[in-house]
């Protein structure tokens, strides 16, 4: 392609020789801009003005800051020329002579649409279109193109085409607003809905000057979520360009000056209208931001219609290439391997309410800060407040314990998915902030769900506000703006206008005296619900209890736990062997976790000691189990006593942990003579899951509980890792599959009947209970946990020397009764003899040894089944004496005497 440049020239040119250009603009009926072919940045550009013709001038607004100068408008039948050559030319080829250039520069001459003369003549077919008159004045007689334009001419006043039409063409003189008074009610009014517009200016690569149709508003837009390098207007009224700025310009340029477009006006802050410019071949915000000559910015981000993370994902490919404006960005995380940007780690524990501790595969323990929120603070006055009281951040700040909660319920001992955003390094102390070590920060999902944005949308937690070259944010970072929004719009926790929560928890751990009052109170209550808030050591805790609101130290009972090291007056005392394991096997078991404890005693410097239980496990006989304590001789007098020696036995033997240096001392051999065909009473702890109607009932074996429960929480995170699709699953009888209980929770049980795929009949094998549910709550089991893997372990019994009452009512008094007893709860069973159908038994309650069947028949609830062996006729006699005191007694199925005497079948009893 030729240059656009020509010599200057300032007499008609006798030769003049044949120039090519692309059409940038045109500016009135009579004159364009061309400009050549970019090389290496922006491309040059002239000004040609058609020879021999002219078209009305265009309106031109009021010089700003002269008040004498008026707008001036339209002259008949402009605009209609402008756009009669717009619509044929921007962006198309043209070819042209010069054939005069005036002292001033100014070029005229023949404007041709293609590569060569043999295309259409500008001037021509404005002339014939009655756009344009010809300037008749120094007609050259000898001229042809001057004689074939006044020909042209008279043939179009002939057919009153145009400027010859009748009427004056008043019509076609445009009302332009300029101005308009109220912008913000001018781009509510307009509903975000797509407006016809002509893009007229091109001020930056994201500000333009846009003609709305058909009302002619003229109006600046600046592109909404984005900024491009800009030009800065000196003292002495140059402008310098940021680098990169005329490339931006010219890629707006070239792709939207004069064309016809829509633009969605999105939002009027502060006087500016923002708004998303739709082109047919594309939209320009997008583009700006894949190539390179545009980043995002929050401010204008939220408003935008075509989906945030549409130019965040631009932006990223952009930063990923290093183009233009990004050719010297480092990421984030460019230092760290992929393996430690993205990794899957279970959490133990939630550090207040934007950080916590997890636990990779490796076994290795990070601390990971949530990306870009800031948990509640004090700020103000309130931070000197109440200097002399022991700050208690979790309780003193305003929903910091909320926020806690939250986290906590929600995360603990589950497995994440962690993607880390950026690595914030450790800052000095500063007037009046802390020292900050280097801070891991990410995002955590879990179940397809941000917690963070989870966080914040409840008003748990704020945004962090950046600067806007600050790249070190969450990739998520758009969406917890949004949450934010949302939760300021519905004035949720800190954005509420209600009185903030407060917490009086009364710390006791150590106050002897508050600990003596309250002893009694936790002795008479039984098993207490507790969170463990921290572990000093394998036995050594601190304990939330939140019906009591306070914090107490929890000594584990009847186990003697190896000592962590601590600082003494004469110096420092050395960690006996395995207290870090042992510290480490209590942390990962309760701590942060919801457990039962039950209170027997404190010591003298006001610690409590007691048992603790975590879903049906006594964490003081977990830790024996595992070599890392010892029992102490005063679980002698408990009821966990034989299952403590029993476990450290097994440990002893294995010469596990601390005991791999144990010594067994040779003892005499005894012989023990036991009659014959005597009862065995080998009491085992068990788990009462279920009791039936037909008082039979399901138990877990304790033992096994600790298997259950991490086969359990494997396979629901796998779960959740790969989801099932919901009705793929087609069951059948006596599949074994899982299911979703009431409770959300996966879990295993066998098909026992199908009625159809909205009712299937489910027996849950680990806990005994059964369902009736739709066959989208199954899915097949995963091999890895299933019956080979882990046996059922809901097993059903019945109770031994029991005869249930037929009558319904007082079937359902027992059922009743042993349910408020035994249900979900541990005891000690021992199996009496096999029955038809499964083991016949007795139980005895966990705490006090009273065994319970022999409790139902003294209270008259039961009858006695008398059984001829030998062996147990000394517990048949017990319970016999035990059904005459109750018959004396008249207790309530004996209160009318002994109906059994009677023969009628009326009475609902059969001897």
């Amino acid at each position: 392609m030729a240059s656009v440049s020509a010599p200057a020239q300032t007499a008609p040119s006798p030769a003049a020789s044949l120039q090519r250009g692309i059409v940038k603009m045109v500016l009135s009926g009579c004159a364009i801009i061309v400009r050549g072919q970019p090389r290496g940045g922006p491309p040059p550009e002239r000004q040609i003005n058609l020879s021999n013709v002219r078209a009305g001038a265009m309106a031109r607004r009021a010089a700003q800051g002269q008040t004498e100068s008026k707008d001036t408008p339209d002259e008949p039948w402009a605009f209609q020329a402008r756009e009669f050559l717009r619509k044929k030319l921007i962006g198309r080829e043209v070819c042209f002579t010069v054939e005069i250039k005036t002292a001033l520069g100014r070029e005229y001459g023949m404007v041709y649409l293609g590569r060569d003369t043999t295309g259409e003549n500008l001037a021509d077919a404005l002339v014939i279109e009655g756009l344009a008159t010809v300037r008749r004045e120094g007609i050259r007689g000898n001229n042809p193109d001057q004689a074939r334009l006044c020909d042209l001419e008279d043939q179009s006043k002939a057919s009153k085409k145009g400027l010859w039409s009748e009427g004056g063409g008043a019509h076609t003189i445009r009302d332009i607003k300029y101005t308009i008074e109220n912008p913000r009610n001018f781009v509510d009014s307009l509903h975000q809905k797509p407006i016809n517009a002509i893009i007229e200016h091109v001020r930056d690569g994201s500000v333009v000057r846009a003609l709305l149709l058909p009302d002619y508003y003229l109006v600046t837009v600046m592109l909404s979520g984005v900024k491009c390098p800009a030009f800065k207007r000196e003292a002495d009224g140059t402008e310098s360009p940021d680098p990169f700025a005329a490339e931006a310009k010219f890629f707006t340029e070239s792709r939207l000056l004069q064309r016809d477009v829509q633009i969605i006006l999105e939002s009027c802050p502060n006087q500016i209208i923002l708004g998303t410019i739709l082109h047919p071949n594309g939209n320009i915000t997008e583009l700006l931001l894949e190539e390179g000559f545009a980043r995002c910015v929050d401010w204008s981000m939220a408003v935008y219609t075509q989906g945030a993370e549409k130019l965040r994902a631009a932006e990223r490919y952009a930063k990923e290439r290093k183009v233009r404006i990004w050719k010297d960005y480092v990421a984030p995380t460019a230092n760290l391997d992929q393996k430690d940007r993205q990794f899957v780690a279970k959490v133990m524990q939630v550090v207040n309410a934007d950080a916590m501790v997890v636990k990779l595969n490796s076994g290795e323990l990070k601390t990971i800060h949530l990306s870009s929120i800031r948990p509640p603070r004090i700020e103000g006055e309130e931070k000197n407040k109440d200097k002399d009281k022991r700050f208690r951040p979790l309780y003193d700040i305003p929903y910091m314990f909320e926020a806690r909660e939250f986290l906590r319920k929600k995360l603990i001992g589950k497995k994440v998915n962690v993607t880390v955003d950026y690595i914030r390094a450790a800052t000095g102390p500063g007037e009046s902030t802390p020292a900050f070590s280097e801070r891991t920060c990410a995002t955590v999902t879990i179940g397809g769900i941000n917690i963070a944005e989870a966080l914040v949308s409840k008003g748990l937690a704020t945004v962090i506000r950046y600067r806007q070259d600050d790249d070190q944010r969450s990739s998520h970072y758009d969406e917890l703006l949004a949450a934010e929004a949302r939760a300021i719009k519905n004035g949720k926790g800190l954005h509420s206008k209600k009185e903030v929560p407060i917490h009086r928890v009364a710390d006791i751990s150590g106050e002897t005296q508050k600990a003596k009052q309250f002893l009694p109170f936790l002795q008479r209550a039984g098993r207490s619900e507790a969170v463990v808030e921290y572990v000093f050591s394998g036995s050594r805790l601190k304990l939330y209890m939140p019906k009591e609101t306070c914090l107490i130290t929890f000594l584990l009972a009847g186990i003697e736990c190896p000592r962590s090291s601590r600082n003494m007056p004469g110096g420092v005392q050395v960690a006996e062997p395995f207290s870090d394991e042992a510290m480490q096997f209590t942390k990962e078991l309760v701590l942060q976790r919801e457990v039962e404890v039950e209170v027997e005693s404190m010591d003298k410097a006001g610690n409590f000691i007691g048992w603790l239980h975590i879903e049906g496990l006594n964490l003081s006989v977990a830790l024996v189990e595992s070599a890392l304590s010892k029992v102490h001789f005063t679980a002698e007098r408990s009821a966990y006593y034989k299952t403590l020696v029993s476990a450290e036995e097994a440990c002893r033997e294995r010469k596990e942990k601390i005991w791999a240096n144990y010594e067994e001392k040779p003892v005499e051999e005894v012989v023990h003579v036991t009659e014959e065909k005597e009862r065995v009473a080998n009491y085992r702890a068990v788990y009462v899951t279920e009791i039936c109607d037909t008082l039979h009932f399901y138990t877990q074996d304790v033992e096994t509980g600790a298997q259950l429960e991490n086969l359990m929480e494997t396979m629901r995170a796998e779960i959740a890792a790969q989801p099932p699709v919901e009705g793929s699953y087609a069951p059948r009888r006596g599949d074994i599959c899982i299911a979703t209980f009431a409770d959300g929770e996966w879990r295993r049980e066998r098909v026992e009947k199908v009625e159809s795929p909205a009712r299937v009949h489910v027996f849950y094998i680990d806990y005994g209970n059964r369902e009736v549910v739709s066959s989208t709550r199954l899915a097949a089991m995963p091999p890895a946990f299933g019956t080979r893997t882990l046996p059922a372990q809901a097993t059903e019994h019945a109770f031994a020397f029991i005869q249930v009452p037929q009558d319904e009512d007082a079937r359902a008094d027992v059922v009743d009764c042993i349910v408020r007893d035994i249900q979900n709860t541990q005891c000690l069973m021992n199996v009496e003899f096999q029955g038809a159908t499964c083991p016949h038994v007795t139980i005895q309650f966990g705490d006090t040894k009273d065994d319970a069947g022999l409790g139902l028949v003294k209270e008259g609830l039961v009858m006695v089944e008398v059984r001829k062996e030998k062996h147990l006729q000394k517990i048949v006699t017990e319970y016999l004496n035990s059904q005459e005191s109750a018959k004396s007694a008249r207790l309530n199925i004996w209160r009318y005497g002994d109906f059994r005497a009677d023969d009628a079948d009326e009475f609902g009893y059969r001897r």
